[in-house]
């Protein structure tokens, strides 16, 4: 178990925390929620005793060992793969060195001898003699190819090192598992099976993720971190989020009376309870539901943007043609080819690929930002697009404020109608201001939304919109997609918002073009379209 007492921390004049008494006990999985600067990562920090708090301490359970996943790619750079895993058990790691040094000595003696047994002893209590082998395994089913295990952290990939970095904290079953975004850079397939790895652990797991359906699936509790306090409630984020909701439109309703308002949010929680996630903690977790205190729930206090999507003329019948497109990088990697495909009204699409930049590729060839190096494509008259691209700095080099910023794209220049749009992003009184070079990630997409919001645009396309936003705004994202009624092409790595949004699929290959009128859980569960997949992916990887 760990505990949080009193616990404080303040830089000059601002308060992080204060006054945070809490408990983590085994069993449980707690996610780690707050806005965007509330100090999740830097809680888990002071958990793992890497940032010292100003007042107040944490304790640990007697003989636990935590285990925290690193965020410093490069730490382990002068480190083998193998090695880099094996020292995520920092005791065993330094049983094994001291074990090694006494049998390297020259002149071993008697004193060596009962001191190597010893070891020996404490390294056989370890499991260590399996200790490479399980490390292996953890790294292959991390996606970690074999012929990697042998090299050096240095000659690995970014996105390589984040899986060994995963592997090193999960290793050797750790008591107290911190995970900070432990998703990122995941394909589906590695996010499923360490949801599955969560799922089965018994110690305790603390997690900070901006990927909802993670969440969902793998937490027991939800740590809200708000105002400088971290406040515990049973359930998942969806059940947080939608009992929260439900809190504040009855906080707002003066007029419900008490006993209504009980019963209301106790049938949310007997539905919400025997609907549980389709997770492996689905029973545990209505368990903890249906022994919850409905005066528990509480509104909350989070700001969500406004984001509404409003096209200004219908789409017509003809909306997108493509035939036969292809498109390789200049180094020769193939894209994709033989790209053909029509898009109807209604067709929301979550477009799919190994190779993300070939997804990035094919919304620039459809804005007409890249030429494709075969086929074509046409927009039917009554189209018009809003492109969110992935990297946006390009829009934010002039040094202007955010009113001037957003009316450079807007026919209407009037201040009030400009301020708006900003607010509907939370930019509103002195913010509206801020220089538009100064931005943060998270803002500068949100300043991209509500460029998106201006134009009215009938067809949406959206590369990797979730990026830099934090959960609020990601979640309100995420319903504005639903609502939409016309057509949006986009791609996510959060499970939740492809799931929930897309009811057709297209992924780019080198072999050619996967089209299907499904949804996204459906598409990635069809063995028999991972079988496709694998062909496709492997039938022509250059152009020659």
């Amino acid at each position: 178990m760990i505990s949080v007492s009193n616990l404080s921390l303040r830089y000059g004049k601002r308060v992080l925390f204060d006054e945070v008494s809490l408990k983590f006990v085994p069993g449980n999985c707690y996610g780690v929620i707050g806005a965007n600067g509330a100090g999740k990562s830097t809680f888990l920090k002071i958990l793992s005793g890497e940032v010292d708090p100003s007042t107040g301490q944490v304790n640990i359970s007697p003989g636990e060992r935590m285990s925290v996943l690193k965020q410093d790619h490069f730490a382990f750079d002068q480190h083998g793969v193998l090695h880099t895993v094996l020292m995520g058990n920092r005791k065993l790691w330094e049983v094994m060195h001291a074990k090694d040094a006494i049998y390297a000595k020259a002149d071993f003696t008697d004193e060596d001898g009962n001191k190597a047994a010893e070891l020996e002893q404490q390294f056989a209590d370890m499991n260590g003699w399996n200790a490479e082998s399980d490390a292996a395994t953890l790294l292959s089913d991390l996606g970690v190819k074999e012929e990697y295990h042998g090299m050096q952290m240095a000659e690995l990939s970014g996105k390589e090192k984040v899986r060994v970095l995963l592997a090193q904290a999960l290793f050797g079953n750790p008591d107290i598992l911190l995970l900070d975004e432990p998703t990122n850079d995941l394909d589906v397939e590695t996010i499923t099976w360490l949801e599955n790895f969560l799922a089965d652990f018994q110690n305790t797991v603390i997690v900070v993720s901006h990927d909802r359906h993670f969440l969902d699936t793998v937490c027991t509790h939800v740590a809200d971190i708000d105002f400088g306090k971290v406040n515990l409630y049973t359930g998942n984020y969806t059940f947080w989020y939608e009992s929260s909701q439900l809190a504040l439109r009855q906080r707002s309703d003066q007029n419900k009376k008490i006993e209504d308002k009980r019963k209301e949010l106790q049938d949310f929680v007997e539905r919400f309870s025997a609907n549980a996630s389709k997770s492996r903690q689905a029973t545990s977790r209505k368990k903890l539901l249906e022994k919850l205190v409905v005066d528990n729930i509480q509104p909350s206090t989070r700001k969500y943007p406004a984001i509404i999507f409003k096209a200004e003329r219908e789409c017509g019948d003809q909306i997108l043609s493509v035939e036969n497109l292809g498109k390789s990088s200049p180094e020769g990697q193939n894209f994709f080819s033989d790209i053909t495909f029509t898009l109807v009204k209604g067709d929301k699409v979550a477009v799919l690929s190994k190779d993300h930049q070939a997804i990035t590729t094919f919304f620039e060839i459809l804005m007409g930002e890249e030429k494709p190096d075969s086929g074509e494509y046409k927009w039917g008259s009554t189209i018009t697009q809003a492109y969110l691209p992935n990297e946006n700095a390009k829009y934010f080099h002039d040094d202007i404020n955010l009113i001037d910023w957003l009316r450079q794209f807007s026919a209407d220049k009037d201040e009030t109608y400009i301020r708006g749009f900003l607010g509907k992003m939370l930019f509103s009184g002195e913010e509206t201001f801020k220089k538009s070079s100064v931005l943060s990630g998270g803002e500068k997409v949100r300043c991209m939304v509500s460029r998106m919001m201006l134009t009215q645009a009938n067809c949406l396309i959206l590369d990797e919109p979730t990026n830099h936003l934090d959960l609020e705004s990601i979640t309100a994202f995420n319903n504005a997609l639903k609502d939409w009624k016309n057509i949006a092409l986009f791609t996510s790595h959060d499970h939740a918002f492809m799931e929930s949004v897309a009811n057709r699929v297209i992924e780019l290959t080198p072999g050619g073009v996967i089209d299907k009128r499904m949804t996204f859980d459906e598409y990635i569960s069809d063995e028999s379209i991972q079988e496709l997949r694998e062909r496709m992916y492997s039938s022509r990887e250059l152009v020659k």
